[in-house]
């Protein structure tokens, strides 16, 4: 799957990602945060996405809302 992938510093200095299909927009509901570029049409898989990203189910995520996130649980 090819996505956009962006990041924010979380509290702590922790940092999480947002993963979108490949020249889609930010969802209006997570826009409301500061994400910079990480990369542009970057090859994603689901290990790639929950070793390197800390994002579990990429693809299933995406499929259900248009994007995927590093889940708060996986920051502590």
């Amino acid at each position: 799957m090819r996505i956009d992938l962006y990041q924010r510093t979380e509290s702590e200095g922790q940092v999480s990602y947002l993963a979108v299909p490949e020249g889609k927009i930010i969802p209006d509901e997570v826009i409301n945060t500061e994400w910079s570029d990480v990369a542009r049409g970057m090859e994603l898989g689901d290990q790639q996405a929950r070793s390197t990203y800390a994002i579990d189910d990429a693809e299933l995520q995406i499929g259900k809302k248009g994007y995927a996130i590093t889940g708060l649980n996986k920051l502590a």
